[in-house]
């Protein structure tokens, strides 16, 4: 699970650690304990999250206007292959 520093929670690194995830979370500057993170994937974490803006600009994905899973699926999928054309 990769978050930013706001999620850097005991509790939180205990569940995800629980069902078996690797947590990537920056420790926060207070902390007496400074964790280790991996800092690499913690960089890339930017382009997932400029994906899924970039998929916020489509208005049909951003209201989801369908109802159905697989047709809401089918346009996330053909808008994603068009950012990728871009």
């Amino acid at each position: 699970m990769i978050a930013d520093r706001a999620y850097d929670a005991d509790r939180l690194h205990d569940v995800v650690l629980d069902q078996g995830g690797e947590p990537v979370i920056p420790p926060r500057r207070h902390r007496k304990y400074q964790h280790a993170y991996d800092k690499i994937a913690h960089k890339n974490r930017w382009g997932i999250e400029a994906f899924f803006a970039k998929l916020k600009q489509w208005r049909r994905i951003a209201t989801r206007y369908d109802k159905i899973a697989a047709n809401f699926l089918g346009f996330v999928k053909l808008a994603a292959i068009m950012l990728w054309l871009k």
